[in-house]
C-alpha cells in the first residue's frame, strides 16, 4: 500500500488550509483572508483503501518579529524535511515573487518529491495562466500542477500525483476512521479563533490566542469554556464589543459549527482576558 507524509508548505494566504479541506472533504483547518492563520503543523489525513495520505498543513512562510513567528517557520522547516512529499503552493492570482522561485528551485534540488502547485487559477485569464506557466516552466521543475482549491479545479490529478510519489508500505500509519492527529479540545479553540478573525479587524486576530480551560461532556451536552486571550486592553474591548455584541455574535458562530463538529448540542462560554506580550514567551506557554 502507500502511505507517507505530505507537507503542503507555501506563503501566508496561498490556500494551504483550503486545499487541505478540499482534498479531505472535510472542514479540518480553519480559514481566513487574513495572513498567518495557521499556527501548528496540523495533520490531516486521508485513507482510502490500500492508500494514506498525511497531509501536514503548516503556517504560511513570513518574517520573523516574534517568539510565536519563529516558532512557525521552525514547524515548516520541520514538516518539509521530515516529509515523503512536499506541496509548495504559489498565489497565482499575485505576482509571482523571484525569490520566491528560487527558494522553490532550491528546495527542488535536495527533494525530488516536490510538486508546485499554482492556486486559484480560476482569478487569471487564459493568457495570464499560460504567462505564469511558461515562466514557471524556465525553472526546469517536473512536477507543476496548476488548480483551483476554490473551484476543485485539478485536484484529483493532484492527487494522483501525490500518490505517486509516496511510498509502499506494509500498514497504514493511522487507523481508517482518524482524520487528525489534533485533539476535540484543540480544534475547538480554533473554531473560536476563526470566528475571531472573520469579525475583527486586521490588527487584533495576530494578537489572539484560545485555550479551552473546561471541556465536559455527556451523552447530550457538551460544555465548553474557552479562554480567549489578547495582548491590550483596548484590543478585549473590541472582542467584546458594545454591550458584549460582538462577542455574542462570534460565541453564536463558534457554537454552531462546533455542535457539527461533535454532533451535540453545546454550551459554549468564552472570557476575554488580555496577557501582555504573550507571542514572546516560551513556546511551551504559548501551546498549552
Amino acid at each position: 500500500m502507500k502511505v507517507g507524509y505530505v507537507a503542503v508548505i507555501g506563503k501566508t494566504n496561498a490556500g494551504k488550509s483550503t486545499l487541505i479541506n478540499k482534498l479531505l472533504n472535510y472542514k479540518l483547518n480553519i480559514v481566513s483572508s487574513k495572513k498567518q492563520t495557521t499556527r501548528n503543523n496540523i495533520l490531516g489525513i486521508l485513507t482510502e483503501n490500500d492508500i494514506q495520505i498525511i497531509f501536514i498543513d503548516t503556517p504560511g512562510i513570513h518574517k520573523s518579529k516574534n517568539q510565536l513567528d519563529r516558532y512557525m517557520n521552525k514547524s515548516v522547516r520541520s514538516a518539509s524535511e521530515g516529509a515523503d512529499v512536499i506541496v509548495y503552493l504559489i498565489d497565482g492570482s499575485k505576482k509571482i515573487d523571484d525569490e520566491e522561485l528560487k527558494n522553490v528551485i532550491n528546495l527542488y534540488k535536495k527533494n525530488n518529491n516536490l510538486i508546485l502547485v499554482l492556486n486559484k487559477i480560476d482569478m487569471l485569464t487564459k493568457e495570464s495562466l499560460y504567462q505564469i506557466l511558461y515562466e514557471i516552466n524556465k525553472t526546469k521543475i517536473k512536477n507543476v500542477v496548476p488548480i483551483s482549491s476554490k473551484k476543485k479545479i485539478n485536484l484529483n490529478e493532484l492527487k494522483y500525483m501525490i500518490i505517486d510519489f509516496l511510498p509502499e508500505k506494509n500498514s497504514l500509519i493511522f487507523d481508517q476512521d482518524e482524520i487528525t492527529d489534533k485533539s476535540i479540545k484543540f480544534l475547538c479553540s480554533e473554531i473560536v479563533r476563526e470566528k475571531i478573525l472573520n469579525f475583527t479587524n486586521q490588527e487584533i486576530p495576530h494578537g489572539v490566542k484560545c485555550e479551552v480551560i473546561n471541556y465536559d461532556e455527556n451523552k447530550k451536552l457538551v460544555n465548553i469554556s474557552i479562554d480567549i486571550i489578547c495582548e491590550k486592553e483596548s484590543h478585549k474591548s473590541i472582542i467584546i464589543g458594545k454591550n458584549g455584541i460582538s462577542l455574542k455574535r462570534i460565541g453564536s458562530s463558534a457554537r454552531i459549527e462546533i455542535e457539527k463538529l461533535v454532533n451535540k448540542k453545546v454550551m459554549l462560554n468564552l472570557f476575554v482576558k488580555v496577557e501582555k506580550d504573550w507571542r514572546n514567551k516560551p513556546i511551551k506557554e504559548i501551546f498549552v
